[in-house]
């Protein structure tokens, strides 16, 4: 085992001369564990609230002058009022704190699961009510544990960690079929092209069908229309 790789998981390393002992790592393991419990039953019980909701992800890095911030707060107005969905974002700046503040200003319910990073990342203050997580994997399986539908602006390496993390769970039957909107074609047609032409055409390491989970859309009324039409989980 190298315990070495095992510092690097901890808040705290160790200096790369001193390996963490057996009992230091029984240790670090079971804080987290306690603590990714603490997480999943705080998000369960805040999400379980709220029986229609619909998760928007993005670039933590737009600000509010960028169009899809623009977009993405009107959306968030739209979803609040016309559909009394709730929105849940990852709590954050850019397109998360674009589409929160559409629906908290709109008068609806703005949740937030807010990852804890060293540099760039607080709740923003546009949230009804919101978790702290510690770990990514345990903010993701929330965020994507019950929203009717799937929305993804522009974004970096974690918008596409959250994307591809999401059409895996569809792909591999693990979570229902639910919508995936891709929101501004000149972005990710680009891009899915590729994936079509390197996974699909060239290597086959996807059916044609995994192509159809996600839409690539352009307009607000494409987006409302999709939710409108998608299926409802049970109460």
């Amino acid at each position: 085992m190298n315990l070495n790789i095992l510092k690097l998981f901890s808040k705290h390393p160790h200096p790369e001369n001193e390996p963490l002992t057996i009992r230091q790592i029984d240790k670090i393991i079971k804080r987290r564990m306690r603590t990714a419990d603490a997480e999943f039953s705080q998000g369960y019980d805040l999400i379980k609230k709220y029986p229609r909701s619909v998760s928007i992800l993005g670039s933590a890095r737009f600000k509010s002058d960028n169009i899809y911030y623009k977009q993405a707060e009107s959306l968030g107005r739209r979803i609040a009022t016309e559909l009394k969905y709730v929105v849940v974002t990852g709590g954050g700046p850019g397109i998360m704190e674009a589409a929160n503040k559409g629906a908290y200003e709109a008068g609806g319910v703005s949740l937030g699961f807010n990852i804890k990073l060293p540099k760039e990342q607080e709740p923003n203050k546009y949230l009804t009510d919101y978790v702290d997580f510690e770990y990514f994997f345990s903010r993701k399986t929330i965020l994507f544990y019950s929203a009717e539908t799937y929305i993804y602006y522009p974004g970096g390496f974690g918008t596409m960690d959250e994307l591809f993390e999401i059409l895996t769970l569809i792909q591999t039957g693990e979570i229902p079929r639910v919508p995936v909107i891709l929101v501004g074609r000149e972005f990710w047609e680009p891009l899915m092209a590729t994936i079509k032409e390197e996974l699909l055409t060239d290597n086959n390491t996807i059916d044609l069908k995994d192509t159809y989970i996600y839409k690539i859309v352009d307009t607000e009324d494409e987006i409302i229309d999709i939710i409108k039409k998608a299926p409802l989980r049970q109460d």
